[in-house]
């Protein structure tokens, strides 16, 4: 790296607490995405400075919204927040990462043979081009878009009964509020704003969860 940023440490404890497998690879994305990243034009040097706290453990809390089997859309990967880090920690469940911008793919590509993520699959595709019979049990995002312009993307890939979770800010209620007829003509069951704590971390996240009729 030209200007040499400082790295974010990764924290104590993680062996102990994601598995001793689980957390290898987790250093191995950390040390691809130090190494590459700001080259491939994935993540900025400043980001560098909060890859641990607010890009990777960041994704963790995901893994408890999803469930114990099935097969899981990330919409939007980009550098592989958060499909590759549940990939990484939830190796019972299939993840299609759904990415449209090339360079992105060959990186997930790249970050999967790496890594020897059997449950990953790289599509390069807009949301809303996949076919009209795809189906998957939840669909994940980030940093992807407003709720009311997400909402026609993902609950159509959506079975019934399956929901979206998406990684939101402070304005995440104002977002609900915003996209009520997107909610209202896409089916949605609820949408509920949670407040997770982040493991290995000081700062919590935001998480919600739309659930699709059954």
């Amino acid at each position: 790296m030209g200007n040499f940023a400082r790295v974010e440490n990764a924290p104590e404890g993680g062996a102990e607490h994601f598995g001793e497998e689980s957390w290898s690879k987790l250093l191995g994305f950390a040390q691809m995405l130090t190494a590459e990243g700001e080259l491939r034009g994935l993540v900025g040097p400043r980001e560098l400075e909060r890859l641990w706290s607010r890009h990777i453990l960041n994704s963790t809390p995901v893994a408890e919204f999803l469930p114990d089997r099935g097969r899981v859309a990330d919409v939007g990967s980009g550098a592989g927040f958060p499909g590759i880090v549940l990939a990484i920690i939830r190796p019972d469940l299939t993840f299609d990462l759904i990415e449209t911008m090339e360079r992105r793919t060959v990186w997930l590509e790249d970050v999967k043979a790496e890594l020897g993520l059997e449950n990953v699959n790289v599509i390069r595709s807009r949301a809303e081009d996949l076919p009209k019979d795809y189906g998957v049990d939840v669909v994940t995002a980030r940093a992807v878009a407003a709720l009311k312009k997400l909402i026609p993307w993902t609950l159509p890939l959506l079975k019934p009964g399956g929901c979206l979770v998406a990684l939101k800010g402070q304005r995440a209620e104002q977002e609900i509020e915003d996209a009520d007829a997107q909610l209202m003509k896409f089916k949605a069951q609820s949408a509920r704003v949670y407040d997770v704590d982040v493991w290995g971390t000081d700062e919590g996240t935001r998480i919600l969860e739309v659930v699709k009729l059954g």
